[in-house]
C-alpha cells in the first residue's frame, strides 16, 4: 500500500492513474479508523479503480483545543486495518499540517447560504469554515470522481455538497448510511475515549431518536423536542446538548409540519468531556 506524505508526490501519481483512464475515489478522514470509514472506503472500491483515503487531524475545524490535542492519531493502525481491505487499490494520504497549509494555518470564510449557521454552527464557532477549507483543498490535491461522507455528520454532508455547487468542483459527493454498534451508537473515533460507564449508557442517545421519530408521527416538533429533553433529564450520566428536528434541505428547525418537506432529527450530547453526535430521517 502506497502511503503519501507530500501533496507533490500524491498528485503525481494521481496524474499517472487518470492518463490510464482509471478512475478515482477519495474518503477524507480524520485518522482513527472504524468499520464506519471502512465502509466508506469499500463502496468508493465498488465505484472507482482506486480510492485516496486521506488521514489527517484537521486544526482548523476544532473550536476546542484540547479536543484537538486528545483527538486519537493512530496511523499505522489505520493503515494496517485499510490493508485487510486492499493492498493495492488504496493510497493513504497522510500530510503533515504545513503540506496543506504551508506557514499560513487558519481558516478560508465560507458562505454556504446559511447551512453552516444551524446547528453544529451554533454551537462550534468557525467549524465549517474550517471543513470547507479542508475538503475544497484535498479536492484540489486528490482531484477525485467521487467522493463519499457518511450521513452521521449529515450537516457537514450537505455543507460539502453545497461548497461543490459554489465552486463547480468537477466531483459527485456521495452520503453513506450511518454505520452502528450492535447496541445502536453510531461509530465514531471519539468512542474509544468514552469510559466504560459512559459507553455502557451512549445507546440511549440512539435509542431516543428512534423513539423521537415515532412521536413524530403524531405529534409537533415542539411536542417531540419537549420530550426528547424530558428523557434527558433523567439520565445523569449524558448531558444533551440540543435536539433539532430540522428541514433537511435549509437544516433549519422545523416550526410546523409540511407532508411536501423531509425532516431528520439531530442530536448533540455530552458524556463526561466526550462530544457525541447522531441523527435520524423522520419521513
Amino acid at each position: 500500500m502506497k502511503t503519501f506524505h507530500n501533496k507533490s508526490e500524491l498528485t503525481h501519481h494521481i496524474d499517472e492513474l487518470k492518463a490510464e483512464g482509471k478512475s478515482i475515489g477519495f474518503v477524507p478522514t480524520m485518522g482513527a479508523l472504524h468499520n464506519g470509514h471502512l465502509s466508506l472506503v469499500e463502496n468508493g472500491l465498488n465505484d472507482n479503480d482506486f480510492v485516496v483515503v486521506s488521514i489527517f487531524v484537521n486544526p482548523t475545524q476544532f473550536d476546542n483545543q484540547e479536543d484537538l490535542i486528545k483527538y486519537p492519531r493512530t496511523l499505522d493502525a489505520d493503515v494496517s486495518l485499510l490493508k485487510i481491505i486492499s493492498e493495492h487499490e488504496i493510497l493513504v494520504y497522510a500530510p503533515t499540517v504545513n503540506d496543506i497549509y504551508g506557514d499560513n494555518v487558519q481558516s478560508q470564510s465560507f458562505k454556504f447560504d446559511g447551512l453552516e449557521n444551524e446547528m453544529e454552527g451554533a454551537f462550534r464557532e468557525g467549524h465549517f469554515d474550517g471543513v470547507g477549507t479542508i475538503v475544497k483543498r484535498l479536492f484540489e490535491i486528490v482531484r477525485p470522481d467521487k467522493a463519499y461522507f457518511g450521513e452521521k455528520d449529515f450537516q457537514q454532508l450537505q455543507i460539502v455538497k453545497k461548497l461543490v455547487e459554489l465552486y463547480h468542483i468537477p466531483v459527485e459527493v456521495i452520503g453513506c448510511s450511518i454505520h452502528r454498534e450492535k447496541d445502536g451508537l453510531a461509530m465514531s473515533s471519539r468512542n474509544t475515549r468514552l469510559t466504560e460507564a459512559h459507553r455502557a449508557v451512549a445507546p440511549f442517545i440512539y435509542k431516543i431518536l428512534k423513539s423521537a421519530k415515532t412521536e413524530f408521527g403524531t405529534k409537533s416538533a415542539k411536542k417531540v423536542t419537549e420530550w426528547v429533553e424530558k428523557q434527558f433529564k433523567k439520565q445523569s450520566l449524558l448531558e444533551l446538548e440540543y435536539f433539532i428536528i430540522a428541514d433537511i434541505e435549509t437544516l433549519k428547525p422545523v416550526k410546523r409540519k409540511s407532508t411536501k418537506k423531509t425532516y431528520r432529527a439531530f442530536i448533540a450530547v455530552y458524556a463526561g468531556d466526550i462530544r457525541l453526535i447522531d441523527n435520524i430521517a423522520l419521513n
